[in-house]
């Protein structure tokens, strides 16, 4: 099967944190409103942006990561992303030129032009004039690969302001395809780790992308952006590698969900349906016990830091678990997954199916990582190297020895295994490794139909 990566556009920021997410969603929201059938991603290894995409398009979140899935995954990743759309709006992670610091592609602009993709470059204008015109022209020109088809200015103070950043910008003709001024639709929530994850209050949420989509419509030139991705080339690319279904029947595995724990990349669950998962969803909030019949246990991240006195107090659904995870229910926990199954989290009890204690430091640990497995467990085959992310801000002790976590700056262990188990910090996307989840699933039935 191929599919086919038809009209797209790039939305990047000139750094990190200058509205490209406001930019971008609003965009999405704008052209839905407007009866565009619109997809989006994310570059990079996000959970919470994905979350607003798919509350602004209807179509479930997508992330494109070269530095875990590889190039060559992009491609076919981007082109399923877009199945059955219009449009396409890829939004760019930190600044364009941004990523990763071992060399390898990563960045926004490394997305750009593996997808032919023309971008649209968000400006922060509030504190410049003239000067807006070299800073785009370095950008523009900083690689021949990249094409850099317009601007988006944001926080413009005025009509006097957007005249003076218009001819500026003018004199490099580079056009502007949309200027927006300082308004509240574009003050989103915040939170140590981002924005705010749009599970814990979707419908509010959902109410200000709206409104946040009206006024990206009436800022923004959308046929001259729509022009703009239709002039991308059409390219054709192979369907995603997809694991072996290795079940013959449904392998019933509970997913963690809710408030608290949000953080799994949809290409994973997809994975491991397609190799015969059938997943349940269940919130560790509010659910008193798992759901019957589980043959496995996904729980991703989130923020189980801010909701550890509910978690904590939900005592019977901790004592079932742990019970479940010591008998040999084949989990696989990452980040705040290991943090509910500790012993404790910042002193509050939690399912103590793992022999840790966790706390929040202050202290970011963040970046790509090498994972080569040094235990058994149902994830990753020992001396297996794996490819993923940390970004967390807690610590656990002790850290466990499951995984070495190699990177441009050192190694180290971390993470929990038995050969029922994973936890450990690291996120995973399986993009490129569908025999990931085969490995997940297979370790799932073979226990199953021991017990």
């Amino acid at each position: 099967m191929t599919h086919t990566l038809g009209p797209r556009i790039v939305v990047a920021g000139t750094h990190s944190g200058v509205g490209k997410t406001t930019i971008a969603t609003g965009l999405m929201a704008a052209f839905r409103a407007a009866e565009t059938s619109v997809a989006a991603a994310k570059v990079g290894p996000d959970f919470i942006d994905p979350g607003y995409h798919a509350l602004a398009t209807g179509r479930p979140p997508r992330n494109l990561d070269p530095w875990i899935c590889g190039v060559d995954a992009i491609g076919p990743l981007s082109a399923r992303a877009a199945t059955g759309s219009e449009l396409m709006v890829i939004e760019g992670v930190m600044g364009l030129f941004d990523g990763a610091v071992d060399g390898e592609p990563s960045s926004t602009a490394d997305i750009a032009a593996l997808l032919r993709a023309p971008v649209v470059l968000v400006v922060d204008g509030s504190a410049m004039s003239a000067s807006v015109a070299a800073l785009v022209r370095g950008f523009r020109d900083h690689r021949t690969d990249v094409d850099l088809v317009g601007v988006i200015l944001n926080r413009v103070g005025g009509e006097h302001h957007r005249t003076l950043l218009v001819e500026a910008l003018e004199s490099i003709d580079v056009p502007v395809l949309g200027a927006v001024g300082q308004h509240n639709e574009l003050s989103w929530r915040d939170r140590h780790l981002g924005l705010v994850p749009v599970v814990e209050s979707s419908a509010d949420v959902a109410s200000s992308i709206e409104r946040l989509g009206a006024t990206i419509a009436r800022a923004c030139d959308l046929e001259q952006i729509r022009r703009v991705a239709e002039d991308a080339p059409r390219l054709d690319f192979a369907a995603p590698p997809e694991p072996s279904r290795v079940a013959a029947r449904p392998v019933r595995i509970g997913v963690a969900g809710g408030r608290a724990f949000s953080f799994v990349y949809q290409d994973n669950l997809d994975s491991l349906a397609a190799a015969g998962a059938e997943l349940v969803a269940f919130d560790p909030m509010e659910d008193e016990r798992l759901p019957t019949a589980l043959d496995g246990l996904i729980v991703g991240g989130g923020f189980p830091e801010v909701y550890a006195a509910a978690l904590a107090a939900n005592t019977e659904l901790l004592a079932n678990v742990a019970e479940r995870v010591r008998g040999g229910l084949v989990t696989w926990a990452e980040c705040g997954g290991l943090l509910w199954l500790a012993r404790s989290l910042d002193n509050q009890p939690m399912g103590g199916a793992v022999q840790t204690d966790a706390h929040m430091t202050g202290r970011l640990t963040l970046g790509y990582r090498h994972a080569t497995a040094l235990h058994t467990n149902p994830v990753v085959a020992v001396g297996d190297t794996v490819r993923g992310h940390e970004f967390h801000y807690s610590s656990a002790t002790p850290t466990g020895d499951a995984l070495r976590l190699a990177s441009r700056f050192g190694e180290r262990t971390e993470g929990f295994a038995t050969p029922t188990l994973l936890a450990t910090y690291l996120h995973q996307h399986l993009g490129a490794r569908p025999d990931v989840a085969a490995r997940f699933v297979d370790a799932c039935t073979r226990t199953s139909a021991h017990r």
